[in-house]
């Protein structure tokens, strides 16, 4: 059925929560562990990704650019596909002002995650998650030219640009991604937050009035 065919204005359905995450991409999140428990942690266990990546990111905020480095490589040589240490490693040559190489290695893991539409999201997340709008963006839509009827893809770029108060480019793919999969009601609350509301399947409604178009 065309998305035209199921827009209303739902009774309630605006709320105050933020929509859900996008995807699952996966990615790690820093911890609060400090510098000797994670070192003592590699010296029971030298092939462990995530805590080589949760020592770069600590080294990277105190700006020890070599040990910071040193650490996303090795956490990348033992995880080549970790997203989170592939932009915690381009971030780290921005923050350094090592900007052309910042750009080289994005572009190159930019063109290894263009083999799966999952594998872009995962990457385009972890680049916004560290600020870096060009970056994430440019995966996004790397993501949506080559699957565009992924209700993933479309939903991640719309809630990009939700966040970022675009509501034009939001609305576009958000309903995009509703109409390839309705069963989402984070799509549907972002739609409502924007004053197109849509009935997700299978959820109580209240009382209907027809959207004016």
């Amino acid at each position: 059925m065309p998305l035209a065919c199921v827009l209303f204005l739902l009774w309630g359905c605006a709320g105050t929560e933020p929509p859900a995450p996008p995807v699952d991409r996966g990615g790690a999140v820093t911890s609060d562990k400090t510098e000797a428990q994670l070192l003592a942690e590699l010296n029971e266990k030298f092939e462990n990704p995530q805590a080589h990546y949760e020592l770069a990111r600590l080294y990277q905020k105190s700006q020890n650019w070599n040990k910071a480095e040193y650490h996303y490589n090795v956490a990348l040589g033992f995880e080549p596909g970790n997203k989170a240490a592939q932009a915690g490693l381009v971030k780290m040559f921005m923050d350094r002002g090592d900007t052309a190489k910042a750009q080289q290695y994005a572009n190159s893991y930019i063109r290894q995650a263009s083999v799966s539409v999952d594998e872009m999201l995962r990457l385009g997340w972890d680049f916004e998650k560290l600020g870096m709008d060009d970056y994430a963006l440019r995966t996004y839509r790397q993501a949506v030219t080559a699957a565009p009827d992924s209700a993933d893809a479309n939903k991640q770029i719309g809630l990009y640009y939700f966040n970022k108060n675009d509501t034009a480019n939001a609305k576009q793919y958000l309903m995009r991604s509703f109409e390839l999969n309705p069963r989402q009601p984070d799509v549907a609350g972002a739609l409502g937050k924007m004053g197109v509301v849509v009935q997700t399947p299978g959820v109580p409604q209240g009382p209907l009035e027809e959207k004016e178009r």
